[in-house]
Formats: structure tokens, sequence, C-alpha cells
């Protein structure tokens, strides 16, 4: 999954891709990198972030995904909590809905009800304006697996066939530096039903307090990340650097599948 920020505050990439052309023009590259999905947001959720209006984010991602759209065959996935822009973004071609409030904002059990794109339930402890501040858990892998078999139980009640949900722990987003690797080491065990996982650790801050190291020089890590998340259970990847993590998880799974044949 290919990440496209269309927002002017996001922390790696804001104010990067704000025009439909410099937009379409990157996508090319990821797809041509080997991303699959192409994951667009229009409101940051960063540590800190500012909420944005649905008009604002409807005008800043709707043109991009018509373009994007009209212009490739690649699954568009809109990142959004807001159920009038899910539902106007798959009106404009996306084909998934990618969630960091799993589907608990007003009326976005409804919409995705009626639709039949697959959508990603993310775990989040509090808001984006204050995740960060000293987040608690008395076991965080089991506190997170509980949130999201409830968020399954809830979909599934309100009408969302279970095999179109995918799951994600939300690393960064109200966890601290031990919590995410403690995650990260029990991914496998969040895998409820055998449902998708997705894993989100491109240029995380955890990678900055672990190497002391800015956004702009956290690829490399980043890639580590990407093959233990890929290793311990991960379906899908959510990525800056897409050929860079294509070409490391190719070449890890080549020798997996080796393994396997020996054995």
């Amino acid at each position: 999954m290919g990440i496209l920020n269309v927002t002017p505050d996001s922390f790696s990439d804001g104010g990067l891709f704000l025009s439909a052309d410099k937009a379409v023009d990157h996508v090319a590259i990821m797809i041509n990198e080997g991303a699959d999905i192409i994951d667009v947001g229009g409101e940051s959720t960063r540590p800190g972030a500012t909420p944005v209006t649905t008009d604002e984010e409807n005008e800043r991602v709707i043109p991009i995904i018509e373009a994007v759209s009209q212009r490739f065959d690649v699954l568009i996935s809109i990142d959004t909590s807001k159920a009038e822009v899910m539902e106007a973004a798959v009106n404009a071609g996306a084909g998934m809905v990618n969630d960091v409030r799993a589907l608990s904002e007003k009326n976005s059990l409804q919409v995705l009800a009626e639709m039949s794109v697959p959508v990603c339930l993310m775990h989040m402890q509090g808001q984006p304006g204050t995740m960060q501040d000293k987040p608690a858990y008395e076991d965080v892998l089991a506190e997170v697996r509980e949130f999201l078999a409830e968020r399954i139980e809830i979909c599934v009640a309100a009408g969302i066939d279970k095999n179109r949900l995918i799951l994600d722990p939300g690393f960064g987003f109200g966890k601290t530096q031990q919590q995410n690797f403690s995650l990260l080491n029990g991914l496998e065990s969040l895998s409820i039903d055998g449902l998708p996982i997705l894993a989100g650790l491109s240029r995380k801050s955890l990678i900055g307090q672990t190497l002391g190291l800015p956004v702009d020089e956290r690829v490399y890590a980043s890639i580590a990340l990407a093959l233990l998340a890929v290793k311990n259970g991960a379906s899908i990847i959510r990525v800056h650097d897409v050929k860079a993590t294509c070409e490391a998880i190719r070449m890890f799974e080549a020798v997996e599948n080796e393994r396997s044949i020996t054995i």
C-alpha cells in the first residue's frame, strides 16, 4: 500500500502532492515500483494534528481519486473517518476504506453496510491531538485484540460482511515505543478469525525514538520493520518508500519459499 497524503501537514510528506498533476505523477511512480493499493488521505492523523471539515477533506481527496481512477487500474483506498467522505470517495472511484477510528464516527457503519468495499479497522487510544500523551495499557496486545474483536462484532451486527474486514493494530496511534514493539512481536495473534492484518510502520516516530533519526532518514529502519511485520503475519504493508520495501519483501519471500521447498 503506497501512501498518498494530499495534506499540508502530514508528518512525512505534507504539502508535496496537493495538486492533481503532482499526485497522479507520484501514483504512477508508486505503481511502477510495485504498489498494489494507493491510500489517499486528506486529513493528517499525526500526533497533534488539527482536524479538518468534511467539505475541506472532500475538496482535497475527491479530485485526486477521480484523476487516479481514470488513469490507472489500481485499488484506491480512502484514508478517512468521515462517513460523507467515505461515500463520496467510493462514488469517485475508491475501492477500499481505511479508517483510523474503526467506523466509530457518526453514520460510518451505515454507509459501509450499504457498500461492498473492504474496510480496514484500526486501533487508536485517544484522538490524534492527544493520543501520545502518556498512553497506558495493562496488556497492550490483549487490549488491542479485544478492541478489534469488539469492532468486528459491531460491524457484522451493522450488516458488514466479516470477509470485507482488515485489521490494523495502529502502530504509533496512542502507543509508546515499547508498546509498539510488543504489538509487532505479537502481530500474528491479532489476526482474529483469520482476517488480514495491515501494518503501518513507515517512518514512524518509534524509529526516531530508537535510532535518533529525523523523518527523512528512516527508510532503512522502515524496511526492517516492514520485513518483521511480514514475518509476523501482516498481509498489507503501508509505506512511503514503495520500491525499497517491495524489493526487500520480494527477497525475503524468495528465501522463505526456498526454505519451505527444502523442508
